[in-house]
């Protein structure tokens, strides 16, 4: 495999609305027959407390930020460039993302690769784009392709080696290989509450640009790859 013909992926997501109060009466009973299913076996969780975790449903949530990483050079000097597509403009961010995968994509050896990416990642981007009326990218696109046509790689997939009954978070991934894990700072359960109680968006980039880190990282040493030296990683942000 050409590692360089990778490209590594990572997006984070928040409720459409700060607050279930703040939801459209229309969309309220939307989201009350859907907590109502989450919530079914927790009789302490109400409609209005479930609210944040809307955000990981395409249907009630937004991409507030998608970093991209891909490799350059070689085993001996091999670089990261990460790059950062965010903002509070969902449409604005996913045609940027849009229109760099059109000018990345220009052949058939191209993949992507993220964590748990075929289950979230991969579908969320092309739900969300569907609904701001946006054309998925080809490398996106699975309908009526065989399985060895979509080039859709996964760390979590790759680490069950074909068993399915669990799941490993890319953080104990990172450990369990002895990779220094650079997420110090906040968690996926705490985006939602750091993009609309404390409006700060900077904090979040940095954190999904952490996961890529990672996740490069990650897919790496299931190669038996050397890592990549923190000098040799280079970060440009859009948006």
């Amino acid at each position: 495999m050409n590692f360089n013909n990778i490209l590594f992926l990572d997006i984070e997501t928040v409720s459409q609305y700060p607050s279930y109060e703040q939801l459209p009466e229309d969309w309220k009973e939307f989201w009350d027959f859907k907590a109502g299913l989450i919530n079914r076996n927790k009789v302490e969780e109400t409609n209005a407390s479930a609210y944040p975790r809307s955000s990981i449903y395409a249907e009630f949530g937004k991409i507030i930020c998608i970093s991209c990483g891909y490799l350059q050079g070689n085993k001996e000097d091999r670089k990261l460039v990460i790059k950062s597509f965010s903002g509070h403009d969902e449409v604005v961010l996913l045609k940027q993302f849009a229109e760099m995968m059109s000018k990345w994509n220009y052949d058939a050896e191209k993949f992507l690769c993220a964590h748990n990416g075929k289950e979230f990642d991969y579908p969320y981007i092309c739900r969300r784009m569907i609904i701001n009326g946006i054309e998925i990218p080809e490398l996106l696109k699975i309908a009526g392709r065989k399985p060895w046509e979509v080039r859709h790689l996964d760390t979590l997939e790759l680490w069950k080696f074909g068993d399915y009954k669990s799941y490993t978070s890319l953080k104990l991934l990172a450990k369990i290989l002895g990779i220094p894990s650079p997420k110090d700072d906040i968690d996926g359960s705490m985006v939602n509450h750091v993009y609309w109680d404390e409006k700060n968006l900077e904090r979040i980039v940095e954190y999904c640009q952490k996961d890529v880190v990672t996740l490069s990282q990650v897919f790496l040493r299931f190669h038996c790859q050397p890592l990549i030296q923190n000098q040799n990683i280079s970060i440009k942000n859009v948006g």
